[in-house]
């Protein structure tokens, strides 16, 4: 099915994205939020994960619903950004119920981008955070935006990417992610991206793709600086339980456009979003769908994270642009 009109997470009706870079210290903040609390999930499959929450996620927990997911920069630092959201969410009057105080439900991710920055006085994350759910709405550049300003993959600048899909059931499907991975996006050293057979519309290029290769392809295991965090959001109702599998069922994504994916040193995780809007009319198929649509959102989501990265002055990796986007 095709994507929606913008290939944003934010084509899924309710949902909404705000983001935030310190551009002097390569790094940033995104942000999913929505105007009501929605069901989230979450799945991790690398094995260097940095978190804030997630076992409140878990099928058992208490929690129904959160009021927003972050994606960070910074390593242990940059959960620090969950907080700045947090407050921005408490100044609003949201949050989860207890008497007469209200608690925003915040969970985090991070990806580790601190090898490249000069150092810093003030921690920035907490601030980013606030900037960044400040900055939400349905419109966002990719890229070099948010919490993929510092990212990068074993041979190319990494970045922040988004892609939808329209289900035919009415549904919406959408990703946003954090290309920040120990492997390769692309095959080696040409264009092609491992995610080109899913690729829609032309929305990013870079030629056929070559056979796989048998032995190991480079990486950036000497750095231990890796990781793919992403959300995953839908409009159909879910249940906790179901929104945990979408979340698993989206890690293909990662696998089909990341070599190697889901390494000792990447803390690949996906968080699951559900608004809603739309009861399931066959609620084990249209998971199925849903959950198959989800893992090539997040496969098209990292290539275009790749293909739409920016160069800035002292960055340690070419961008695909330059590399291969040039004439």
């Amino acid at each position: 099915m095709p994507p929606g009109p913008r290939n944003l997470i934010t084509d899924v009706p309710g949902i909404l994205v705000g983001n935030a870079a310190d551009p002097a210290h390569r790094t940033g903040v995104s942000v999913v939020t929505s105007d009501k609390p929605f069901t989230a999930a979450v799945h991790v499959m690398g094995g260097a994960p940095g978190t804030r929450e997630t076992d409140l996620l878990a099928p058992e927990a208490t929690v129904e619903a959160v009021d927003a997911l972050v994606l960070s920069g910074g390593s242990a630092f940059g959960l620090d950004a969950a907080a700045g959201v947090v407050e921005a969410l408490k100044s609003e009057g949201r949050g989860f119920a207890v008497g007469p105080a209200r608690i925003p439900i915040v969970p985090a991710a991070i990806i580790f981008d601190l090898l490249t920055a000069p150092t810093w006085t003030e921690p920035p994350w907490r601030a980013l955070g606030r900037a960044a759910y400040a900055a939400r709405g349905t419109e966002f550049a990719l890229g070099t935006e948010g919490a993929g300003t510092g990212a990068t993959t074993a041979n190319l600048k990494g970045g922040l990417g988004s892609a939808s899909e329209r289900l035919a059931n009415g549904a919406t499907i959408g990703a946003l992610v954090v290309a920040n991975p120990v492997g390769q996006v692309t095959a080696g050293d040409c264009p092609a991206f491992w995610a080109a057979p899913f690729e829609e519309g032309g929305e990013f290029g870079g030629g056929p793709l070559p056979r796989a290769p048998a032995a190991l392809p480079p990486t950036k295991t000497n750095r231990r600086s890796a990781t793919v965090i992403a959300v995953v959001a839908t409009d159909l109702a879910l249940t906790k339980p179901q929104a945990k599998r979408l979340a698993v069922m989206a890690h293909d994504g990662i696998a089909r456009a990341v070599v190697p994916s889901h390494t000792p040193f990447d803390g690949d995780l996906v968080f699951a979003a559900a608004t809603g809007r739309i009861a399931p009319e066959n609620p084990a198929q249209d998971l199925i769908r849903a959950g198959h649509a989800a893992a090539t959102c997040l496969a098209r989501a990292i290539a275009r994270a790749v293909y739409s990265a920016r160069a800035a002055e002292g960055d340690p990796l070419p961008t695909w642009q330059d590399r291969f986007g040039k004439p």
